[in-house]
């Protein structure tokens, strides 16, 4: 559900970047005030690095033709409770869009806000804190998961229709387009709420004392093994399982394919959306999480011949296993500085009121 800047207006992406920015500097100032937990900062790092890696693992929908992939801001806001789990989104986002080029710049804060906002501030403490409330181990959080996952996809990918068509993109009709990403959105939130509540059982029978819900208190025992294991597997997934992600366009892509027959707009850009084009174009290291391609590959795949055959599966690329590693690299030493910058040097009165009251 990233968006590029084909679909926004500069007025929309402005207003959307105003949103985000604010609601970030509310998420640092808060945890500023309130945060004592010590494993903060690292553990954003290296949940960021997992949900980056996770993101590039898109599955396939079973009779549609598209794909998804996990969002991961349920399992953020779970783990480290809403306020941080939207800056690690922020961070996530923001390393895909400038060294990646996944998700324009001008739609960066449609992205923060739709993949970001709903999760921390409504599916989470709206939804799944109150169905679950202490049974975090029983099916009801099973399936709480789910509901909060597909209620806060449901509510993003309303809102980038909302947001196509603030900005007057007229290929996409409000109504036909709803009608395609909302249905295809629920099914990628149905896997990713199975997704969310495996890990948060995991977490929540190892290492309690990192759920958000739990009174800080300092840890029981050391959380380096659950740190180094969220490594490991960020490395895992984006270095190697991400050659076995679903070559099918996402949920947003076949969407705007099923209105327009291409997966992309064209939409009109104008002197702005071209400046931010070309700062992109120089920030991509990895452009689509690849090597970059030299004008005579660009010209080959340009005009491919008939008689070339389909992509293998899985796609074994060395330049997608880089991108893994880098994007987790970047996006954990980006959540971790935020983390302790958002945190600053813990105050006596800041740790007397964040200590968990005697009943």
């Amino acid at each position: 559900m990233h968006m590029a800047d084909a679909l926004i207006s500069p007025a929309v992406g402005g207003t959307m970047w105003l949103v985000s920015g604010g609601l970030m500097a509310y998420c640092a100032r808060h945890i500023r005030t309130t945060a004592s937990r010590d494993h903060l900062p690292p553990l954003m790092g290296v949940l960021g690095a997992f949900i980056f890696a996770a993101q590039m693992i898109n599955f396939s929908i079973p009779a549609t033709g598209s794909s998804g992939h996990l969002g991961g801001g349920l399992i953020l806001a779970i783990l480290l409770g809403p306020h941080a789990a939207f800056l690690v989104m922020a961070s996530v986002l923001t390393v895909q869009a400038l060294f990646f080029q996944d998700g324009g710049l001008l739609a960066l804060g449609c992205n923060i806000f739709n993949l970001g906002f709903y999760p921390a501030f409504v599916a989470y403490p709206l939804i799944y804190r109150p169905l679950v409330r202490d049974r975090i181990n029983s099916p009801r959080a099973w399936w709480a998961a789910v509901l909060a996952a597909v209620v806060s996809l449901e509510l993003g990918a309303f809102s980038v229709v909302l947001q196509t068509k603030a900005s007057g993109i007229t290929e996409l009709p409000f109504g036909t387009f709803a009608a395609l990403m909302l249905p295809i959105h629920m099914a990628i939130g149905i896997v990713e709420g199975l997704a969310t509540a495996a890990v948060i059982a995991f977490v929540s029978k190892t290492y309690p004392e990192v759920l958000a819900s739990v009174p800080a208190t300092p840890a029981r025992t050391s959380l380096r093994p659950l740190l180094a294991l969220f490594i490991l597997l960020a490395l895992l997934i984006g270095g190697i399982l991400s050659w076995f992600a679903s070559p099918n366009p996402d949920g947003l892509e076949w969407s705007i394919a099923g209105i327009t027959g291409k997966e992309n707009v064209e939409g009109k850009p104008g002197e702005f959306h071209q400046r931010l084009a070309e700062i992109q174009e120089k920030t991509a290291i990895l452009p689509d999480y690849g090597f970059r391609a030299s004008d005579a590959e660009s010209t080959q795949t340009e005009t491919p011949s008939e008689e070339s055959p389909a992509p293998a599966w899985p796609q074994v690329d060395a330049g997608t296993t880089l991108a893994g590693l880098v994007g987790g690299l970047l996006t954990l030493a980006l959540a971790v500085f935020i983390g302790f910058v958002a945190r600053g040097r813990s105050t006596p009165a800041n740790a007397t009121a964040s200590e968990p009251s005697s009943p």
